[in-house]
């Protein structure tokens, strides 16, 4: 999917979800309306990324050298740096009403977090954090800790939107042309990389869909 068209799809649903909550309030200022949640996964073509309190000399190819390799470039309105979404990658985009599990944005960081781990548990891996560094990482006691999957997130009224991006057999070379999330002294990694083989997106996303429902103790309807 276009990162336009996703974007735009999450903007709706959030403004769906907080229109909801505005006009409940002015009546009754303690009512939690009938929100809804979402949770989406999709797959980009290739596209950098660029948060509201990143620094665009993170991004180091000009936009003639981003029309070569067909790469796509969006300053968005999500916290966190420059990263880069593309094929073989699944970028996940939970459309979630905290006030209805807990209004705590660490608290649901933490929770993705934990969701990553346990996926790429499954395969074997390790996955770890490393305080003031959003995001589940391998390797996190060596000289050279990489990242697997990378979160960034905006919430209004409560209401989520954006999310994380797991690397499962992502084209790691699109990662040489930027400092992934501001941050040069760490690598970045895919599932494929460390196995050494191609993985089923399927099964990943079965396993994630699996997985936020036991983190966050949701149950997920198609």
């Amino acid at each position: 999917m276009d990162y336009q068209e996703a974007w735009d799809l999450q903007e709706s649903l959030l403004k769906e979800n907080v229109d909801l909550k505005f006009i409940a309030r002015r009546s009754k200022p303690s009512y939690i309306p009938d929100t809804k949640h979402y949770l989406l996964f999709c797959e980009h073509p290739h596209v950098y990324t660029l948060g509201k309190s990143g620094k665009e000399e993170n991004l180091l190819i000009d936009e003639q050298e981003r029309k070569k390799a067909q790469v796509q470039f969006y300053r968005i309105n999500r916290g966190g740096d420059i990263t880069y979404h593309g094929p073989g990658q699944i970028t996940g985009y939970p459309i979630f009403d905290l006030e209805k599990m807990k209004p705590d944005l660490g608290w649901y960081l933490r929770n993705m977090e934990e969701v990553m781990i346990r996926t790429i548990g499954d395969y074997g891996l390790s996955g770890g954090r490393i305080p003031g560094a959003t995001g589940v990482w391998l390797d996190i006691d060596s000289e050279w800790p990489k990242k697997i999957c990378a979160f960034g997130v905006r919430c209004s009224g409560w209401i989520t939107m954006h999310g994380f991006a797991l690397n499962v057999n992502t084209n790691l070379t699109y990662f040489d042309h930027i400092v992934p999330c501001g941050i040069n002294d760490k690598g970045v990694t895919s599932l494929k990389k460390e196995l050494g083989r191609e993985v089923n997106m399927d099964e990943v996303r079965q396993k994630l869909r699996y997985y936020f429902a036991e983190v966050f103790n949701i149950s997920i309807q198609k």
